[in-house]
């Protein structure tokens, strides 16, 4: 079994994964922006520069906070790493600072971006406005609708929210449309992709420009380091960006990926549920049919509806460099709820895959420290998480206290809830 790696190969593989599968039109683009990062990595007024960004623009380094109440119910040491409180309210602006950073050295005035849960879309546009780039999103229907607050954000920052229909309307289609419009456009555009997925250099460059949250981490805990580290993976880049620093230093990293309705059902789990193919560029584990289609991922949280996963998460889980676990949407429900009453913080609904299946797993962590990478803030989930906690038929108007849904009718007042699945310990 081999360790993690620094870099790709030079044919941009981690091992059996990653590489550069893209048309030939954009093999020329491809090179250029792998040429054009190389030197700007290794450019110390590039990398001093974009430090200085991440603590000026992005407010860096974000705290490393002990849970009190969490951790007393649930049995062990939970650190949360809060990316939720970076600018924009999740770890996306990370990469969305190096790459717009990285456009403007290459001297193109036009950035794209793809996004599910909308925070990558808003990561880009607020670092576009902020280097003077013109800047469009494209953004499946179905995420535009559940993620329409970070739509309006979008927009007030002058980007042009383009909206795809094609497929599941999604993030996979939305990642094919930014595609195609690079193809179109490339002389003028750089696209700014949002995760460790595509084909070479963006899952390499892009857990550089996430590799801060690891490296501050280690920092913020001194001479000890944590028993385990947890992060949810959809593409992977919170995940990776927490990871990479640690791996092969004895931590236990686990990445949760989106279970969905559970993996005998619709899910997003592309490495505990799928196999090997090529998908966006690059090989890795994808969801797929016995003909290699690309199957339509489900969960909850549109940051997590991914087909497909990081290559170089494919190879640390083909390394047992870290181990990959499921958590479904009621159990991210559950997670969000869990940390809103005992912590006051309301996670995104992606990182309540982590805490969830923290608290499930409480059994196995009992006096054990455990980090868990909060990627983001839930204000964007609001509608969805209303719509668990207070259903009504088409037609009617919900109010919180008004009616009885899955979390109790007061629960919009910040009571307990009725029927807890992680009640007190004793």
């Amino acid at each position: 079994m081999s360790g993690p790696l620094e870099r790709p190969d030079a044919a941009g593989r981690f091992g059996d994964y990653g590489g550069q599968y893209a048309p030939e039109t954009l093999m020329p683009a491809l090179k250029e922006l792998t040429v054009a990062f190389e030197e700007a990595w290794g450019d110390a007024s590039f990398v001093d520069e974009y430090r200085r960004w991440l603590t000026d623009f992005v407010g860096r380094p974000t705290p490393l906070q002990h849970t009190e109440r969490l951790s007393a119910e649930l049995g062990c040491e939970i650190w949360l790493k809060r990316e939720d409180l970076a600018h924009t309210g999740a770890h996306k602006i990370n990469n969305g600072v190096g790459q717009a950073l990285l456009t403007a050295r290459m001297g193109k005035p036009r950035l794209i971006a793809e996004t599910g849960a909308g925070q990558h879309g808003v990561a880009t546009a607020t670092a576009a406005a902020a280097f003077g780039l013109e800047c469009a999103v494209y953004m499946g229907t179905v995420d535009i609708e559940r993620q329409h607050l970070n739509v309006v954000r979008m927009e007030l920052l002058g980007c042009e929210v383009i909206p795809v229909e094609t497929g599941a309307a999604t993030l996979k289609d939305a990642v094919s449309a930014a595609m195609r419009d690079w193809v179109r456009t490339v002389h003028t555009t750089h696209y700014s992709i949002g995760s460790v997925v595509g084909p070479h250099p963006f899952p390499w460059m892009v857990r550089e420009f996430q590799r801060v949250i690891g490296e501050e981490t280690i920092r913020q805990f001194g001479e000890t380091q944590p028993d385990h580290v947890v992060a949810c993976v959809g593409g992977g880049s919170n995940a990776m960006g927490m990871f990479h620093p640690f791996a092969g230093a004895g931590v236990d990293l686990v990445g949760v990926e989106a279970a969905g309705e559970g993996l005998d059902g619709p899910h997003g789990a592309a490495i505990v549920g799928g196999s090997p193919g090529v998908l966006h560029g690059s090989m890795s584990m994808m969801l797929q049919d016995d003909d290699g289609q690309v199957l339509e991922a489900h969960s909850i949280s549109a940051g997590l509806d991914y087909p497909g996963v990081g290559p170089e998460h494919a190879y640390f889980a083909q390394n047992g460099i870290a181990r990959y676990v499921t958590a479904t949407d009621a159990d991210a429900l559950d997670g969000v709820h869990l940390l809103s009453r005992t912590e006051g913080i309301i996670p995104a609904l992606e990182s309540a895959h982590a805490i969830a299946w923290i608290a499930n797993n409480r059994e196995e962590l009992v006096g054990d420290t455990v980090v868990v990478c909060l990627s983001g803030r839930g204000d964007k989930d609001v509608d969805v998480l209303a719509k668990s906690m207070f259903p009504f038929e088409e037609g009617e108007r919900s109010l919180p206290g008004r009616r009885s849904g899955r979390y109790g009718g007061s629960a919009g007042m910040g009571a307990k809830r009725r029927s807890d699945p992680y009640p007190s310990r004793p």
